[in-house]
């Protein structure tokens, strides 16, 4: 259900602002409140730390505004971020600001609703998970534990302005709990010194988390003593948390993020927009990190007398006619532009000739069932060339074929059917549109660059293609693709990717050969 913003009549035109937190990073700790908002939200307010994961879950038509640090930019000061926020609500849009972490957690998250408090503008708080608990959790540290402690306390870690600090050693020290210290990275030397001159035991257990709950997380477990020390070893950087407490010696038995099969591993996926996310769900149950880039979008050609006439005539023009699918997206456009048009399927099938459907793959299949119909041809190898041979070998002489697919469909498709002399009919149902997700193509580039994006798959030679579009200048010959097909190979190959082929054309398969590379 949609929300709707009461406006009074002859009044200013009012939005409403969401303050919500968008966790740590992974998009699986993601609110189901904060995803409902990034569907609903005209406009989206959002900070440096919200990960490629989550950025690539917002469609690229959303009106989005970036006020984080980035590369030769300075961090948009608190006050102009506080005014964004005011004149979008104001311009009578659904304003959503999303932060990491929780905003009320060290996000400045009251400050921002100050301005909307003054000027009368309607606001809710979504609460976000805090990297404060789930971030020694994903690294295998309890923030409590009966045997050890009952008590956890999250402090800042940032310096004033004058660079002097507002912690209370001291009285950390009696608490005798965990403590977590978040932006602390910079002053770790400070914090950690001033927690042994207030008492603490220099042997205590601690660590730091880099990245944490993200493929790329790493942690170094030592003690207040050696801390600094090793994470200067490891070169750990930002974002990164500090804790503190004989909790931190249980990483060592209780770490599983990177246990998993895939643990560790960050894999994009390339799909349409349309399509499921079947293959995304079962690279994440193995534990990998994805993220989602719906490269392309599919426009439906509409209105579309081609298939109009072809349809009314379809099955009254040879003893056998077949009906020929080559994707699960056209399937569902044909059925949809079939209710458009009225045409009734009982008088599709119901007709002198005998109805015959093939289907390019085993989704497509699968798709075709859902409508109650099942293929009489699916081709040992899932590509266009194998489909026109096969089809070509199994269909009667005189036999009319079909086609109903993308208008920039294979060429491999129609040659043998032609050699064979069968007449075939090839109907565009809709147009290809490669997509360029500009908030997210920033991230991404940064990620491949680090060498933080282990493969890339792809299902279609027009997911290469609206990948190359969305994701701009890269060294494609770094980038590790993984394809469902020779097609689709051939389309990365033009820009020297590494290519692996899963055995079959199918998600089950591509997933096997992911698992088996790493």
């Amino acid at each position: 259900m949609k929300e709707k913003i009461e406006k009074v009549p002859g009044a200013e035109p009012c939005g409403k602002v969401w303050l919500a937190g968008a966790g740590p990073g992974d998009a699986g700790l993601l609110t189901v409140r904060t995803k409902e908002l990034m569907e609903l939200a005209d406009v989206i307010v959002y900070d440096a730390l919200i990960s490629a994961q989550i950025l690539s879950l917002i469609s690229p038509k959303k009106e989005m505004i970036h006020v984080g640090k980035r590369s030769g930019h300075h961090m948009v000061p608190q006050e102009e971020i506080n005014q964004i926020l005011l004149e979008e609500a104001k311009k009578g849009k659904k304003v959503l600001r999303l932060k990491g972490g929780d905003p009320f957690i060290f996000g400045r998250g009251g400050e921002e609703l100050e301005l909307l408090k003054e000027n009368g503008i309607p606001f809710e708080i979504v609460p976000g998970i805090t990297s404060a608990a789930a971030v020694p959790a994903y690294a295998g540290i309890p923030v409590t534990h009966r045997d050890f402690t009952s008590s956890f306390h999250v402090i800042t870690g940032h310096p004033r302005k004058d660079g002097t600090s507002r912690i209370d050693y001291p009285s950390l020290v009696n608490l005798k709990g965990t403590l977590v210290f978040l932006m602390g990275i910079s002053s770790m030397r400070t914090i950690l010194k001033g927690l042994t001159d207030a008492g603490m035991d220099s042997q205590t257990p601690a660590a730091v988390l880099e990245k944490g709950t993200l493929a790329a997380q790493r942690r170094v477990v030592s003690t207040v003593e050696h801390l600094a020390e090793d994470a200067e070893k490891a070169a750990i950087g930002t974002p990164a948390i500090i804790v503190v407490g004989e909790v931190c010696a249980l990483a060592d038995t209780f770490h599983w993020a990177e246990d998993r099969p895939l643990g560790g591993r960050q894999i994009l996926v390339t799909r349409p927009r349309q399509n499921g996310s079947r293959l995304s769900d079962k690279l994440r149950s193995l534990g990998a990190q994805v993220i989602e880039l719906p490269a392309i979008d599919t426009k439906t050609i509409s209105p579309n007398p081609v298939l109009e006439r072809e349809m009314k005539a379809f099955g009254h023009l040879a003893e056998e006619e077949w009906l020929v699918f080559t994707s699960p997206i056209g399937v569902r456009v044909f059925f949809e532009q079939m209710a458009e048009l009225k045409i009734d399927l009982r008088k599709l099938f119901r007709c002198p000739a005998d109805v015959k459907i093939a289907a390019i793959g085993s989704a497509t299949e699968k798709e075709l069932a859902l409508y109650g119909l099942f293929a009489d041809l699916v081709p040992n190898v899932y590509c266009a060339a194998s489909l026109g041979t096969q089809l070509a070998e199994t269909a009667k002489a005189g036999s009319r074929v079909t086609i109903v697919r993308a208008a920039a469909g294979s060429e491999e498709l129609l040659p043998p059917l032609e050699e064979a002399g069968i007449k075939a009919v090839d109907i565009p149902l809709y147009e290809t549109v490669y997509e360029t997700h500009g908030q997210v193509r920033e991230k991404i580039q940064k990620l491949f660059e680090d060498g933080e994006i282990d493969a890339v798959t792809f299902t279609s030679a027009s997911t290469v293609k609206g990948f190359v579009n969305a994701v701009g200048a890269l060294d494609y010959k770094k980038i590790q693709a993984v394809c469902i097909g020779e097609q689709t190979a051939a389309e990365a190959e033009k820009y020297g990717m590494q290519i692996r082929i899963s055995k079959k054309a199918s998600i089950d398969s591509m997933v096997e050969l992911i698992s088996s590379m790493f």
